[in-house]
């Protein structure tokens, strides 16, 4: 895709993505054609002067509170999806550097074999290099989502905005694979989202982006192109906003 014309309107940005993303097709594990394809988009922003940063979740390999419901206990749980978080980042990060983008992998847990520890100065200045940074491992504390994760990074890097890609076309006000009639919602509030218990991201991460004043972009991942769209001011789906 041409990037002729193209004008970013933020300097830094946070990407969330679901593990589920990376299935693709598949009912678990990593799918090389769609980490691909991510990789792509990113390239494109990149090659904008976008300042870069991505949270990555492992619900493709592992989800913590699924697996406390299947015995194992919560805390484990939670360790082992972090672990599958890693295991994600790095995939990204190979396809990324594939293409030429070079990225940086931090994680919320020691694991220096594979990773740098987060430390957020040295991320910051990683962004300002123009690499990519993979934020894994979650907060590196059970009972806490990606989500609050993304939110969290987002504040701490100070993005001007964070994107939430998801499978679906943004924000609706119910389940639009359940309800046929569900309406798609362009803009709304945090306090919005929160009032009407919006299923978009947790209410720690609603919190604090809110707080903090970082409009939040929900769009669907799946259409090549939609992360420079956004990215670029056009609108793509929905955005939270005060």
């Amino acid at each position: 895709m041409s990037l002729e014309g193209a004008r970013p309107c933020y300097g830094r940005m946070l990407l969330k993505l679901s593990g589920e993303a990376l299935m693709g097709p598949q009912p678990f594990g990593i799918h090389e054609p769609v980490v691909a394809a991510i990789a792509d988009q990113v390239g494109e922003i990149h090659a904008l002067g976008v300042e870069t940063a991505i949270v990555v979740g492992g619900g493709n390999i592992i989800r913590g509170l699924a697996a406390s419901h299947r015995g194992i206990d919560r805390v484990t749980g939670d360790y082992m999806g972090m672990l599958a978080t890693v295991i994600n980042a790095l995939a990204l990060q190979d396809a990324l550097e594939k293409r030429d983008v070079p990225t940086r992998v931090q994680t919320a847990i020691d694991i220096r074999e594979v990773a740098e520890p987060f430390i957020r100065r040295r991320a910051i200045r990683h962004l300002e290099k123009g690499r990519v940074v993979i934020f894994a491992a979650g907060t590196g504390n059970p009972f806490f989502t990606t989500d609050s994760a993304a939110a969290l990074r987002a504040n701490e890097i100070r993005a001007e905005i964070l994107l939430k890609a998801t499978k679906v076309d943004g924000l609706y006000n119910a389940d639009p694979e359940i309800d046929p009639a569900a309406e798609l919602l362009r803009e709304v509030t945090y306090q919005e989202v929160l009032e009407k218990d919006l299923k978009v991201m947790d209410t720690a991460a609603i919190s604090l982006c809110r707080d903090n004043g970082i409009p939040i972009a929900i769009f669907n991942l799946m259409t090549p192109g939609n992360i420079r769209r956004v990215v670029c001011g056009e609108q793509v789906g929905s955005i939270v906003r005060a």
